[in-house]
């Protein structure tokens, strides 16, 4: 495919949306999403899954990744009223009432706990192996997003390679003089390239925004972690 080809192919495109604006405008009316759709061809149908999840994990995002959701201030509160007692059977049951990043992290530390032989390094390393794998897991669901505005452009840019290849084929087969039959083709190398990028570029932009804001909070819950064990340090050495 040389590039005076593709020059060629490119310097129609202009010609064929005129004739097709003007058809759309002799039957009364612009082209509808439904004729944007067949004309879009199999691409469409992949495009319109990684819309729909990428609405999906935005939404889904927007309501998990936030400080009430996964810090719980009010359950930090209670760990922290709790410890500061030396309390750790009490300190344990708001953890398993109340599942949450700050819960299960300072809860698996506090599984290693012992009030008769208090070692703050095992608490230490209990919740420091916890925060690994729960810090992870909300991540995974964001980077999901990072996925789809990664694909679907490809997948419109492989749409449109495809509809350059039928449009070929046809100037191949003496399409030349006959606008009609590549206009199409054209249709479907543009519009797939469209459609890909609408949903790519929200979807990138989607992926930073969330994942800035989880940092934030996986920063915060370091510090809220580590002033509890501190508090459960400080209460149980003044009881030996």
């Amino acid at each position: 495919m040389t590039v005076t080809r593709w020059m060629l192919l490119l310097g129609l495109v202009p010609v064929f949306l005129h004739a097709q604006e003007n058809a759309a405008a002799a039957a009364g009316g612009d082209v509808s999403i439904g004729q944007l759709w067949a004309q879009g061809g199999w691409a469409m149908y992949p495009l319109a899954l990684f819309s729909i999840a990428a609405f999906g994990l935005i939404l889904f995002n927007a309501l998990n990744i936030r400080e009430q959701q996964l810090l719980r201030p009010d359950v930090s509160a209670q760990l922290q009223e709790s410890l500061a007692k030396g309390d750790v059977a009490g300190a344990q049951a708001v953890c398993e009432a109340n599942p949450c990043l700050v819960a299960n992290i300072t809860g698996a530390g506090l599984a290693r706990a012992r009030p008769e032989a208090y070692d703050a390094e095992a608490v230490e390393k209990g919740m420091e192996e916890s925060s690994v794998e729960e810090i992870a897991g909300p991540f995974g669901v964001i980077s999901y997003l990072s996925i789809i505005a990664t694909l679907a452009p490809m997948v419109g840019m492989l749409g449109t390679v495809s509809g350059m290849i039928k449009a070929f084929r046809n100037i191949a087969l003496g399409g030349m003089g006959k606008p009609e039959l590549l206009a199409d083709n054209i249709s479907e190398a543009l519009i797939t390239t469209a459609v890909g990028l609408v949903v790519g570029i929200p979807a990138m932009f989607a992926f930073f925004f969330f994942k800035s804001r989880y940092a934030r909070l996986t920063s915060r819950l370091a510090r809220i972690c580590g002033d509890l064990h501190h508090t459960l340090t400080f209460a149980l050495s003044k009881k030996h």
